[in-house]
């Protein structure tokens, strides 16, 4: 009773995080503000694939939810790596001596 109420609360939870996300992705004032909603989405829809799992009794979300993960990662690096180039001025790589 109690985890099934919990379950209920932890998806209406997420599912508004998502929403809120989905808006600050939309009308990020720049594009950092766009990449890092990008990258809450994921991590909130990790979350909601794993309580899903739980809800359901499913190894199949639990294993979606890591290969996300996965995919999130490698995207956040991809996308830390465009802006970083774009805000480097020509000539300079980005590297300490």
């Amino acid at each position: 009773m109690i985890l099934d109420l919990s379950l209920v609360l932890a998806l209406a939870a997420l599912t508004l995080a998502l929403l809120l996300n989905l808006w600050r992705l939309a009308r990020g004032p720049s594009l950092p503000d766009r990449v890092l909603a990008l990258d809450t989405m994921y991590i909130n829809a990790i979350a909601l694939l794993v309580l899903l799992g739980i809800a359901y009794g499913g190894r199949q979300y639990v294993e979606a939810a890591l290969v996300l993960a996965l995919f999130g990662f490698a995207a956040t690096v991809g996308f830390a790596l465009v802006l970083l180039r774009r805000r480097l001025p020509a000539g300079e790589s980005g590297d300490a001596d």
